[in-house]
């Protein structure tokens, strides 16, 4: 009998390369902890991705309630810090704890993330808090670097193929307004 093992997916995206390469050794669920995302709507459209891709896979997908509030109260001081800083560190943070809290509760041995398949992110920052968090509640966390060996590239090949929505900015209000200044500055400098 395989190990059984919680894995957090960001989005769609993301979901389409990681769940093959742990299927053959765990028994595998995925759980769409993402209350950064913004706006409501946003949340919506990246879980109807994650699901499908959970589908595709014949993976069972767990929908927490969306809850921004405790998100923002995790973030809290840190508003106004650049993407990939101490922000991000608070947000993967928050939707991890909220992960391993319900692995510990369902009784699964495992936990992993999708997160680090994303060129943007920070595999180390990642599965150091993982690592923390696992060990705290009593759990493995398996911490890879998804976007080896071209994961992020086979990611991104199969939400094309598959259809599914694939996202513009990394997810939360401010990740947005960044992405929206650099848009109306690119516009600017383009004429």
């Amino acid at each position: 009998m395989k190990p059984s093992l919680l894995l957090h997916a960001c989005c769609g995206v993301c979901s389409a390369y990681v769940p093959e390469k742990l299927i053959p050794d765990f028994d595998v669920t995925v759980y769409y902890e993402n209350s950064n995302i913004f706006p409501e709507e946003e949340f919506y459209k990246r879980q109807e991705a994650a699901k499908t891709m959970a589908n595709k896979f014949g993976l069972p997908f767990v929908e927490p309630t969306y809850s921004p509030t405790g998100w923002f109260k995790s973030i809290a001081g840190f508003e106004q810090e650049r993407e990939g800083g101490p922000r991000c560190e608070h947000c993967i943070n928050f939707r991890l704890s909220e992960t391993v809290k319900f692995a510990k509760q369902n009784n699964f041995e495992w936990v992993a993330t999708t997160l680090s398949v994303s060129r943007t992110k920070n595999v180390d920052q990642i599965n150091r808090i993982g690592h923390a968090l696992a060990e705290m509640h009593g759990l493995k966390f398996l911490g890879e670097d998804w976007k080896k060996g071209n994961g992020e590239v086979i990611s991104q090949r199969r939400a094309k193929e598959t259809g599914i929505y694939r996202q513009n900015y990394c997810g939360c209000v401010y990740s947005l307004n960044d992405k929206v200044k650099q848009n109306s500055k690119s516009k600017i400098q383009n004429g």
